[in-house]
């Protein structure tokens, strides 16, 4: 059975392309004088991920302790056994921390590591996956998202989008980017972040995999819908003031996990569900998907369903059309 969610352990996935200023962020979170120990865990060995003058190494444990407090863990197996020990560790008093940050390498895709949060039952017992948070270089973003796949998976995946060197950028440049991004996940909002400056409360406990967190869509996205640039990854959303009957709902969903779960980074909606006085909440990663009741439609509400999906060369009008054939009257 899971645990109470204010008794999880939250987790936040930081991620980003080579160069694009993930470390700096990460040393800037652990510098700042928030009150809270924080247990890193890197997924390459060898690849230095915080400022040697902040550790002190202990070898022995594996574990590196901080000056401020903190902790570091640096993956040299399996991340569930980590993440396990680190559980069990922190349970018997061993070691002291309030969360976790997972940095990736700059040529990760993070789905497996958020995929973990939903497939593990050890890991869903103990932590809480916070929110994916993607540094993109606001100055070289447009090549590297032009030659590389591996960025364009990090921006689909991310709750929050945080753009840095924007200090080397003309406004037209960030402007452009900024555009982009949209296009490709119209759910996360873009923040800047030059030199790891960046508001740690949009970067903490900011509920990006929560079921009861609102469905940010970002307002324009809606009022274009076309792009010049040939991503692999890209958003569309499904917008209906019509309930869905749910086994029909479930059916597609399943079946259309089944052939394109592969492709399909992020998915998330509030559902108006036929028969239901409360709203559905649903999303998903990959073929792993979830739903929970949400509150009560208000008698002032207009029941509708949004829904946003986020995946790379996803058919666009043959979800749009199952969909829409799961509708009631």
């Amino acid at each position: 059975m899971t645990r109470n969610p204010s008794l999880l352990i939250p987790v936040t996935i930081l991620t980003g392309f080579l160069g694009s200023g993930k470390t700096t962020l990460l040393n800037r979170i652990l510098k700042e004088n928030h009150g809270q120990r924080i247990a890193v865990i890197e997924n390459e060995f060898g690849e230095e991920g915080v400022d040697n003058d902040l550790l002190l190494q202990n070898e022995q444990e594996n574990v590196v302790e901080m000056n401020n407090g903190c902790l570091c863990c640096t993956v040299r197996g399996d991340l569930v056994r980590i993440m396990g020990n680190l559980a069990q560790r922190r349970a018997a008093g061993e070691i002291k921390f309030d969360r976790v940050v997972i940095e990736t390498t700059g040529m990760a895709d993070p789905g497996p590591v958020a995929q973990t949060f939903f497939a593990d039952d050890d890991v869903a017992e103990n932590y809480l996956l916070d929110a994916i948070i993607t540094v993109v270089d606001a100055k070289h973003g447009m090549q590297q998202l032009d030659e590389h796949r591996e960025i364009q998976q990090q921006v689909g995946f991310a709750d929050r989008l945080l753009l840095s060197k924007t200090d080397l950028c003309t406004p037209e440049e960030i402007a452009a980017i900024r555009a982009r991004l949209v296009q490709m996940n119209a759910r996360a909002d873009i923040f800047i972040s030059d030199h790891g400056q960046a508001p740690i409360a949009q970067i903490l406990d900011i509920r990006g995999f929560n079921l009861n967190s609102v469905l940010d869509i970002a307002p324009d996205f809606l009022e274009e819908d076309h792009h010049t640039h040939n991503d692999e990854i890209s958003s569309f959303v499904f917008k209906s003031d019509r309930p869905f009957d749910s086994v029909q709902f479930e059916e597609f969903m399943g079946a259309i996990s089944q052939v394109y779960g592969g492709d399909m980074l992020r998915y998330k909606g509030i559902l108006y569900i036929k028969g239901s006085d409360r709203r559905m909440l649903f999303q998903g990663v990959h073929m792993l998907m979830g739903a929970d009741l949400g509150r009560k439609w208000a008698p002032e509400d207009k029941k509708s369903t949004k829904m946003v999906f986020i995946g790379r060369k996803l058919p666009k009008e043959l979800f749009i059309k199952g969909l829409t054939k799961c509708l009631t009257r």
